[in-house]
């Protein structure tokens, strides 16, 4: 998959994004309600307001937004055609921003419900995406994905179509970030690299994307999560997650997420704190068909043993993973988020059904084996 965005980065960068604003006769503006009100949105703001003839502001995406939230949007919005596109917040913001691109342009013949039907979009309108916290990545991926309660899981919607044209790292709006999303969406970055490194899909390029990833996430998210004001640090846990959504685009994420799915879909559990709790056991299942990649991983830690064999480093590095979870002060077990034990066998068949996911595990994946993990939580 070809990503073609333009990137700009660094301290201060909004301040130099006239040219993408100007000209524009309808700019649709994407946030939620806590990042509308930081300084430097209300700015920009400010400036499309004074530059587009017609803005349209949507404040009010909600964390974890289902079909129904995004229908109820799209009907209040009596949507017409966009010039422009901003989005600007987290996964969840970012991901409904890349989907209104699309079905904001009227001669584009999708609906929402044709796309979660498996209809793939042919145009978008210009699309600009800032994110605000450092995990999903979607400002790098061709990924929508929304809950659906009905199934009580999440579905993606995925087209290269939805890639954006522009994105802003930026750092400073990611200092308000309190530090336990800082460290929940930056395990949630981990993961993404983790997993499209040692998917069965991987290849190259992802890899590529992912080693870079890994080595700015290792030397930098636990400094940027416990010092908000570490902007050398929030820069580079940004570009960190912007390779993890490169390396989703070129390979696939696998048994983590596949698993998250259903505590998110059922439990409305953060995407990065389900993750977070599976981590651990799901990198342990792998491990032993993965060796090799891990001891590479391994060797991007700063204090990495490089005289260590490769088995012995596997080993490190998952232990690195669990000493990491909890140093960062996430939940480990599923009782903290009140699972039910009575629901495993949902979440199980749930987790299974996310095929799409299922199918890059490095190794193979039973029934049991998934309820085994789970079980490890309670």
């Amino acid at each position: 998959m070809h990503i073609n965005s333009t990137v700009l980065s660094g301290q201060g960068v909004l301040q130099n994004i006239d040219y993408l604003i100007n000209d524009r006769n309808h700019i649709l503006f994407v946030t939620d309600k806590n990042i509308i009100n930081l300084a430097p949105v209300q700015q920009l703001i400010k400036e499309i307001k004074a530059t587009a003839p017609h803005v349209t502001l949507v404040d009010d995406i909600p964390p974890e937004p289902s079909n129904h939230d995004v229908d109820a949007l799209l009907k209040r919005m009596a949507v017409a055609d966009a010039d422009l596109v901003v989005g600007v917040g987290g996964g969840s913001v970012l991901d409904v921003a890349k989907l209104l691109s699309v079905l904001c342009v009227k001669s584009s013949g999708v609906t929402l419900e044709s796309l979660l039907a498996g209809e793939k979009p042919t145009k978008r309108c210009t699309s600009l995406l800032i994110p605000t916290t450092a995990g999903t990545g979607s400002e790098a991926t061709p990924n929508a994905i929304l809950a659906i309660p009905e199934k009580n899981t999440k579905q993606g919607i995925i087209s290269p179509v939805m890639l954006p044209d522009y994105v802003c790292l930026v750092p400073e709006l990611t200092t308000s970030m309190p530090k336990r999303i800082a460290a929940s969406t930056g395990v949630d970055a981990l993961c993404h690299l983790i997993e499209c490194f040692t998917a069965t899909i991987s290849n190259p390029v992802g890899n590529n994307y992912a080693l870079m990833g890994m080595q700015k996430l290792f030397k930098h998210i636990e400094s940027s999560t416990n010092n908000a004001n570490d902007l050398e640090g929030k820069l580079n846990m940004l570009w960190a997650s912007y390779y993890g959504g490169a390396a989703i685009a070129h390979a696939g994420t696998h048994l983590v997420h596949a698993m998250s799915y259903p505590l998110g879909g059922k439990y409305h559990i953060p995407h990065g704190v389900a993750n977070a709790i599976l981590l651990v056991p799901c990198m342990e299942f792998v491990r032993d068909a993965v060796v090799d990649k891990f001891a590479q991983a391994y060797d991007l830690l700063p204090d990495a043993n490089l005289v260590l064999t490769a088995e012995q480093k596997s080993i490190e590095l998952v232990k690195y993973f669990r000493g990491l979870v909890e140093r960062l002060g996430l939940p480990t077990k599923l009782q903290e988020l009140n699972v039910s034990p009575d629901d495993l066998p949902y979440l199980v068949d749930a987790a299974l059904d996310v095929k799409r996911l299922m199918n890059n595990v490095p190794k193979t994946v039973k029934r049991e084996d998934v309820l085994a993990i789970y079980q490890s939580l309670l």
